[in-house]
């Protein structure tokens, strides 16, 4: 086997090292940061040297201990976790902590799990910055449909099997999974529901309703990326039985379509 060319694997460490420490952007005040779906080796470069170089730090509730623990000890942390029907710190609270941080001058992150843009309400939160002319930066995130998907052997594409593939949430601000039935019971599609647990067994229903077949697998992945991460495969048809019988806790993320029938095959994890 032929030796590493030393040479080179100084220069790719040496490029490593220059985008570590390449200064972040002066202007903005706000880092509105994705901290990935759960797995602390998914953290992107970017969001790390933002985390290291933060003075004030609002974090979520699905942020992993480990990407906690890269926080400055001598920065501020500020948890701000919502869980349903149980929100620590209203959403109004947050929007204003960041604008008073801003103003106060610090290096000011607000952390999130998953793809701040993906159902992280990041754009109600900047909506407040912007309105009091406070410069902000967006670092996106590995969102936890690709993240637990890839995590579980499962392809959210597949020629095959699906030609398109929707991001949902599965509770809506009325509390009702009140949605286009018609559209999303159509054939050679993935489905991907977030927050979905709660609302699975109305889901399953009218997907089925609708005219979506009731052998159309189902997959529940329970804390994906982490080690604790568990995948429940049953169908439209039968997940509330699965449900019934398996004690299965949240984050849940929840892929409808004929690609789960590659988990058997593809999962790696």
């Amino acid at each position: 086997m032929p030796m590493p060319n030393v040479s080179k694997i100084k220069i790719r460490d040496l490029r490593l090292n220059d985008l570590l420490n390449h200064p972040l952007n002066k202007s903005a005040q706000v880092f509105l940061v994705g901290a990935g779906p759960g797995d602390p080796e998914l953290l992107t470069l970017k969001a790390y040297k933002v985390i290291r170089a933060a003075e004030v730090v609002l974090y979520d509730r699905l942020v992993s201990p480990e990407i906690l623990a890269l926080i400055p000890d001598k920065a501020e942390k500020v948890y701000v976790g919502k869980a349903r029907a149980n929100h620590s710190v209203a959403q109004d609270t947050i929007s204003q902590l960041l604008v008073d941080y801003a103003n106060a001058g610090k290096i000011t992150v607000r952390l999130k799990g998953g793809d701040p843009f993906i159902f992280g309400r990041g754009g109600e939160e900047l909506e407040l910055l912007a309105k009091n002319n406070i410069q902000f930066e967006v670092v996106p995130g590995i969102t936890a449909a690709s993240g637990c998907a890839a995590y579980s052997g499962i392809p959210l594409t597949h020629r095959d099997y699906s030609q398109s593939v929707r991001f949902i949430t599965g509770h809506l601000k009325s509390g009702q999974v009140n949605l286009n039935w018609k559209e999303l019971a159509l054939d050679q599609q993935t489905l991907v529901f977030y927050m979905g647990l709660v609302g699975l067994d109305e889901i399953s229903n009218q997907l089925i309703k609708f005219g979506r077949n009731a052998s159309t697998p189902i997959a529940i992945v329970e804390k994906g990326t982490t080690p604790d991460q568990k995948v429940h495969i049953s169908t439209l048809g039968e997940v509330n039985n699965l449900l019934a019988s398996t004690d299965i806790h949240p984050p849940t993320l929840i892929i409808i379509g004929e690609v789960v029938c590659l988990h058997d095959k593809l999962a790696w994890k």
